[in-house]
């Protein structure tokens, strides 16, 4: 054979095509296609009780349309679906939808299954490919357009001899639309809105689906506004869109589709289906709330809908997924850490200057809106910077280290999570930081701190002990910590330091609060040495936890070897 292996789809033969200029300005009709589409796909589909779960998940979710079996063809579906309607478990805004073959046994036992409903859809499709009409059923294209004409008639029929026309609308659906003839698919179209008759687009839909993904995302929007150009019942017929992911392009797709001329999408809630999966609904819906379109879907409980779903498919929501996974709004890179800390604390400031809530370095949407948490936004591994670091001390544990400390604790902790590899919880990062910062031990300690006032100065006594040697010192300043730095100052004991940052700041609100201080020691007289050691102490006593944040910074500067060993 001369002819490639693969070929590039043969490009959309339209003219001043509209869509690429037009945005999307509402949502579009959501339908659920997991219970049927999705279920199907399943390693091990889901039973009755399961698939109740799920039917209510969609409702809580908002989902109005929902596919919820495929009745003819088993026992279980046809039972679910008489559940739901005998024990009135379909709210009334709620229409449900069966999916049937064009075939007169299957299309009389999927009505039978519809008795008594308020509402719903009757679903039938015909695949229209050559692929599929010709090489896998040996039908030519006018048979396939009879079996299309056919169908409808006995769906018409069945429906009205049960005597639910006022009831149930008809989705019908071109199989492998993208794969098919565009004029063969407008003609059969249009042949069998004409078989239903006079129609609003509540009552009939056309369903148009990427089957199998082989085009572009654009091929498909192409096809889409042909079609809605070129057949003539648009005023009467909802145009529907359903897309699978064989390229990773569906959510794309569909998005391209709905500017050609679309209305209605159906999907699953994270893209369950045969192969790579359906279109992702929660993906496409959430992506337009980012743009400030009301999806009317609620995803504001997120981690409660992947439960759902895992539990009920069996199938496990990949940590990367898109606004559903654990790690999609967790940074570990030191820069992105870095500039989701700084875009959070300027979040006002941002949001007057853009005139817009929500505009975060790295984060399109908030986290909060899906029932996510701030504190799991930066997570701590060898590639994480200080401004990640300081962030989880900050938001988790109410530490706010002085900034010029950031760097003295991103390199601490960087050096000790590179010699364990792997990520440590934030748990492990505060023991980290209290080990190497906080009321360091080391040759140099106080007892016996006694505060007193010298007229308007501060008097500080005690015992400093330097390798066991006990010293009893006495200093005056302008508080309590410039007493004590006074006293060593003048003891003789003591190399040079300069105190040259100190801040503090109580941890918690009630009785039992502490305080923490930070103290920054220069330790060389050279102009030239700029590098700051940083202390913490903490303590009941706001004046004690500064002494304590003295002495760590003293016993730091030794084991750096700042200081020499006294």
């Amino acid at each position: 054979m001369n002819d490639p292996k693969y070929r590039y789809p043969q490009p959309i033969p339209i003219e001043n095509r509209q869509w690429p200029d037009r945005v999307i300005s509402r949502a579009p009709i959501w339908a659920s296609v997991d219970l049927r589409d999705g279920n199907q796909a399943l390693p091990e589909p889901m039973n009755p009780e399961h698939k109740l779960e799920y039917f209510n998940m969609l409702l809580g979710i908002g989902f109005r349309e929902i596919e919820v079996a495929f009745p003819s063809a088993s026992q279980d579906d046809y039972n679910f679906v008489r559940m739901l309607i005998e024990k009135n478990l379909i709210p009334q805004n709620v229409r449900i939808s069966v999916l049937t073959q064009a075939r007169r046994h299957l299309i009389e036992k999927t009505v039978e299954s519809l008795k008594g409903v308020h509402q719903a859809i009757l679903h039938c499709y015909v695949p229209t490919s050559d692929l599929h009409g010709r090489f896998v059923f040996g039908d030519t294209r006018e048979e396939v357009l009879q079996m299309a004409v056919n169908g409808t008639r006995m769906v018409r029929e069945a429906i009205e001899r049960a005597g639910m026309r006022d009831r149930i609308a008809y989705e019908f659906s071109p199989e492998e639309f993208t794969d098919s003839d565009l004029d063969f698919v407008v003609d059969l179209c249009c042949r069998v809105k004409e078989e239903w008759g006079a129609a609003t687009p509540e009552s009939f839909i056309l369903n148009l689906p990427a089957t199998v993904e082989r085009r572009p995302p654009n091929q498909y929007a192409d096809m889409i506004e042909l079609f809605c150009r070129k057949y003539p019942y648009l005023n009467e017929t909802t145009i529907s869109l359903h897309a699978h992911n064989d390229q990773g392009c569906a959510v794309a797709a569909s998005e391209l589709a709905l500017l050609a001329g679309a209305t209605r999408v159906e999907g699953t809630v994270f893209g369950h289906g045969e192969r790579t999966g359906n279109l992702d609904i929660s993906v496409l819906a959430l992506n337009l709330e980012s743009r400030g379109i009301k999806s009317n879907l609620d995803f504001s409980n997120m981690p409660e809908i992947v439960r759902i779903v895992e539990r009920n498919s069996g199938i496990e929501v990949h940590p990367r997924h898109p606004y559903a996974g654990d790690l999609v709004f967790t940074a570990f890179s030191g820069s992105h850490q870095d500039a989701i800390r700084k875009g959070l604390e300027k979040r006002e400031e941002i949001a007057a200057y853009f005139h817009q809530g929500w505009k975060i370095p790295y984060l399109h949407i908030d986290p909060a809106d899906l029932g996510r948490q701030y504190e799991k936004l930066i997570r701590i591994n060898s590639q994480s910077g200080k401004g990640g670091v300081v962030y989880v001390l900050e938001k988790e544990f109410g530490v706010y280290p002085p900034k010029s400390m950031h760097p003295e604790i991103g390199r601490v902790v960087q050096q000790i999570v590179d010699e364990r590899g792997g990520e440590i919880n934030s748990t492990e990062l505060k023991k980290i930081f209290d080990e190497n910062f906080v009321n360091v031990e080391g040759p140099y300690r106080m007892e016996n701190y006694q505060r007193a006032s010298v007229g308007d100065r501060s008097g500080a006594t005690f015992t400093w002990i330097v390798n066991g040697v006990r010293h009893e010192l006495t200093g005056q300043g302008n508080g309590p910590l410039s007493a004590v730095v006074h006293a060593l100052k003048n003891s003789g004991l003591m190399p040079f330091f300069k105190l040259e940052d100190f801040s503090e700041r109580s941890l918690g609100k009630d009785a039992d609060a502490h305080a923490i201080a930070f103290v920054g020691l220069r330790y060389s007289e050279d102009p030239e040495q700029h590098q700051l050691i940083y202390g913490a102490g903490e303590h009941a006593n706001i004046d004690r936890a500064a002494i304590a944040a003295l002495v760590s910074a003293m016993n730091r500067a030794v084991a750096l070897g700042a200081f020499p060993k006294p």
